[in-house]
This record gives structure tokens, sequence and C-alpha cells, in this order.
């Protein structure tokens, strides 16, 4: 675990973020946005949180994991074989820690982990955010996502897909946020990336969250709203009006971001140090 200054620190900056969420949000739309039409909520009723302070497996009360590779029915063509092995998911001294490995596995070049909230935490609106420092390198794929919890009975892209974070390993300073939806799915999807101007997502960490509403989807960066996707930006039905689970995964390889090449470097690591939900 960390140390208790560390755990002090975490708790300082979830009461000070705790404080500041009124301010904060009453200010974005003056601050990034002309549109006196942008919709801005308050969310600041803490629901679900994992400041991933204990050690050893993820918490298994909020966590699955998907096993396995897209032969079991979802991926983009990604390299990787899933798994629930320490070595590839564990959390230690105050961080969630996924780390993509080299190796030969089930048939697979290399492995990573995908863990899940389904079944065990599923909401409808909110704020939805996680402080992560991203790994580097090409091929790499980490992301933290979210589907709609009706999935196994409305397949995607039905169900709808909001990724809140995802990230090119060999493009540092970009981060990119998607909604996929019935007829705006894959290479149709309504995304919008954000650069940082002074900085590598890999070499520090940065928050990464939506506030999503009955009519809109807002993606900020370190409390930084850079895109709003309302109904009217989407080609098809609007789906976002029921529960949703969360992801996080690094994955390698796949059509996103291509395979990893010689100058790729394993293992790679995914840090997570807290995911946190409001209403």
């Amino acid at each position: 675990m960390k140390m208790n200054t560390d755990h002090q620190s975490k708790t300082k900056r979830l009461l000070m973020h705790l404080g500041s969420l009124v301010i904060i949000a009453s200010g974005f739309s003056l601050m990034q946005c002309s549109d006196d039409t942008q919709k801005v909520t308050n969310f600041n009723t803490i629901v679900m949180q994992d400041e991933f302070n204990t050690s050893g497996a993820p918490n298994p009360a909020t966590w699955n994991y998907n096993i396995g590779t897209g032969q079991n029915g979802w991926g983009n063509s990604e390299l990787q074989y899933y798994t629930d092995r320490s070595k590839n998911v564990t959390v230690q001294n105050g961080y969630l820690i996924i780390t993509a490995e080299k190796e030969s596995f089930n048939g697979s070049a290399y492995t990573s982990a995908r863990l899940l909230t389904k079944g065990k935490f599923e909401q409808q609106y909110g704020r939805f955010e996680a402080r992560m420092r991203l790994p580097w390198g090409q091929g790499l794929w980490p992301a933290f996502w979210m589907l709609g919890a009706d999935i196994d009975t409305n397949p995607w892209p039905a169900a709808g897909e909001i990724d809140i974070m995802e990230f090119r390993g060999q493009n540092p300073s970009v981060v990119l946020g998607t909604v996929h939806g019935p007829g705006y799915s894959a290479g149709e999807s309504v995304s919008k990336s954000y650069t940082l101007k002074n900085g590598r997502f890999d070499t520090e960490f940065h928050v990464f969250g939506i506030e999503w509403g009955p009519e809109y989807v807002n993606f900020y960066v370190d409390n930084v709203l850079y895109n709003q996707i309302t109904p009217a930006d989407v080609k098809g039905e609007w789906v976002f009006n029921k529960p949703f689970f969360i992801l996080i995964n690094l994955a390698v390889g796949g059509n996103f971001v291509g395979a990893p090449n010689s100058e790729t470097v394993f293992p790679q690591t995914l840090l997570v140090d807290y995911v946190r939900v409001y209403k």
C-alpha cells in the first residue's frame, strides 16, 4: 500500500474535487465555449469510487474480467489474450496496474487485461472519471469507456458505447473521446481529440472524464471541457438514455493503432489512481 502521506494526499484531492465541482461546472460554458446553449449539470454526490488502496486482485464486488481474445465475440483484430492473472492485473501501492506482456499464451503473442463493472455497477447519467498514467509505444491501445447495460439483448452498436478516453501509444500527447451507436459506429463514430500542448500522457497522471445527461455527453481532460456531443451530432438514434457500465483495458494491436513494431518496449503498464462516479 501507499505510505500514509500518499493516502492523505488522495483524500485531500477528493475533498478538493468535491468542493470545486460546482465552480468548475458553472464555469465551463464560459471558459470553453461562447455558445450559451451548452449543457452542463452539477454532479457532486459520489456514488461509486475505487481508490485502489488495497493489495492484490481488484475488488470483486466492483470488477469482473473479460477473458480471451476477439474470437470471444468482441475486439478489433487485437493481438492480446486478456487474462485475470496477477502479472496482467493487480492492485499495488495505491494503483490498479494493468500490464501488457509480450509472451506466447493460448495462441496469442501478447497478454493483458480488461476489467468491467457489468452486473455490479451500472448507472444512467452522471460524472464518470479516472486518474490515469498511460503506456507508450506503437500498437498500445488503453481505453476507459462504457457500454450500454443491455448489450446482451441489444447487440453493439445498438446498445451504445461511450469512449471516455482512448489513446494511441504512438501519439503520446493526444487522446480521443467518442460515442458509437446505430448509424454512427466504428469509422462513422462521432469523435474529437484533445492534445496536450506541453506534455505527454505517458509521463504523468491526468484525469479523464465525462459528464452525461439526457441530451448530451461532455468530455473532459483535467477538468477542461473539450467536446460536447448531443443528439443533433449523431446520424442515428440517440441511445444514451439508459444505464451503462464501465470498462478499463489495455489492448495490443488492432485496427485503431496497428501492430507493435521493433521500437515498442514490453512490458507496458496502465496505472489507474482512482475511478469515481458522481450523480
